[in-house]
Formats: structure tokens, C-alpha cells, sequence
């Protein structure tokens, strides 16, 4: 089966190969130079989600592949949640959405319960209207300043429980992908891709454990 990925993120695009790229009988294929960004206009992850992969599905007529992220900090009441990649603005740079996460931290006093949580939603739209789609969470704490060179977004200041004090971007990107919110989601969306290629009459019935829309994470043994 031919999957698009709705996203165009570099980044983004190297971690979800990583993993679904292992799937027997998939073939992941990039989003189409002619094919516009589609609007975040959905109030939880799962909406937005399921608005970019549909989209491109439409678009392409081929299975599309799309996740939305967020992150949700104690101190802040969950900001900046669906609004993370643009928390600075709609041209704002991950250095900028950092910058007003720590500001926006210090504000509220944030300085003791610096807690917080990566959500990714990873969804598959077919042609046919229907959908499979996995959550990944992980907890963790923001860090007081950046650390790191690695990894994207706000992983300079994402401290994960079990990583001795170490934010994702200061983990390789195999480290970070056994404990990661989008190494979770989609570690749980290839379980169900790779059953329902195997068997395609099976049906949801039949479907392992970690299937589609079964937030992945809460078990996961910490990093060594």
C-alpha cells in the first residue's frame, strides 16, 4: 500500500520513516510539491489530525498519513496544546515558540511545577472514508533554559521522565524515538497498519492490542 505523508517537516518526516518504513507491504511516499497546507482550524489533536490527512487523501486519491502535536504545561492550563507550533505566531520559529514558552512560564510563577506532557495523534485516511489512528503521550518537565543540539521544536527544553535529566535534544534520534509522544503514536499506528496488511479481511475486531485510537506510553520502561 502506497502512504503519503501529509507532512512536509524534514524533521518530522525522518522519525515517522524510521518507524513505519519497517511496515511489510507499505511504501511511504512524500506529499506532492502542488499540494497546499492545510489550515489547523480543529480544537484537539485528533481533529487537526484527521483535517491533514483527509485532505491529502482527497488530494491524491492514496492513503494519506498525517499527525498533529502538542504540548500541554501544568503551570500554563494546558497552553500551549494545539496551538504549539505557532504559540509565537503564524511565522514564528522554534527558537521564538520556546522563547515565549519560558517567558509565558516565568509569568506564572512556574519556577516550582514545571510539568508538562508531549500528545501526538497519528491518523491514516483511505479513500474509502474510513480511518485507523494512534495516541503517544509522554510526561515530563520544562527545562529552565535550552540544552541540546538535536531534534526540532521544543525538544531543547522537554526534560522526559527516565531520561536522568536529559531534554530530548540531547538524546540521538534513537533514544528519543524509543521514548517519544511521536515514536509512541506511531510505533502503535504501524502495529495496526502492519495486522491489517497481513490480513486484510480481518477486520477491527481482529486487530491486536495497541490498535487504532489506544493512547500508547503509559508502560514504556525508562531510558538507560
Amino acid at each position: 500500500m502506497d502512504l503519503v505523508l501529509a507532512t512536509a517537516n524534514p524533521h518530522k518526516a525522518e522519525e515517522i520513516a524510521e518507524i513505519l518504513g519497517s511496515v511489510a507491504g507499505l511504501t511511504l511516499r512524500p506529499r506532492p510539491d502542488g499540494v497546499a497546507e492545510v489550515e489547523e482550524t480543529g480544537t484537539s489533536l485528533l481533529e487537526n489530525a484527521r483535517l491533514k490527512a483527509r485532505s491529502l487523501c482527497r488530494a491524491t486519491g492514496l492513503p494519506a498519513v498525517a499527525d498533529d502535536t502538542g504540548l500541554m504545561v501544568d503551570a500554563l492550563d494546558g497552553a500551549p496544546g494545539v496551538f504549539s507550533a505557532r504559540y509565537a505566531g503564524e511565522s514564528a520559529t522554534y527558537a521564538d515558540n520556546v522563547a515565549k514558552l519560558l517567558t509565558e512560564l516565568a509569568a506564572a510563577g512556574g519556577g516550582g511545577d514545571r510539568r508538562a506532557r508531549f500528545s501526538t495523534v497519528a491518523l491514516v485516511a483511505l479513500p474509502d472514508g474510513t480511518e485507523q489512528w494512534a495516541e503517544g503521550t509522554v510526561a515530563g518537565a520544562i527545562a529552565a533554559e535550552p540544552r541540546g543540539d538535536q531534534g526540532f521544536g521544543y525538544d531543547p527544553v522537554f526534560v522526559p521522565d527516565g531520561a536522568h535529566g536529559r531534554t530530548f535534544a540531547e538524546m540521538s534520534i534513537e533514544e528519543k524515538d524509543a521514548c517519544s509522544h511521536r515514536g509512541r503514536a506511531f510505533r502503535a499506528l504501524a502495529e495496526v497498519l502492519a495486522h491489517d496488511l497481513a490480513d486484510p479481511g480481518a477486520g477491527a475486531a481482529a486487530r491486536p492490542v495497541g490498535r487504532a485510537g489506544e493512547q500508547a506510553g503509559a508502560g514504556d520502561e525508562p531510558l538507560r
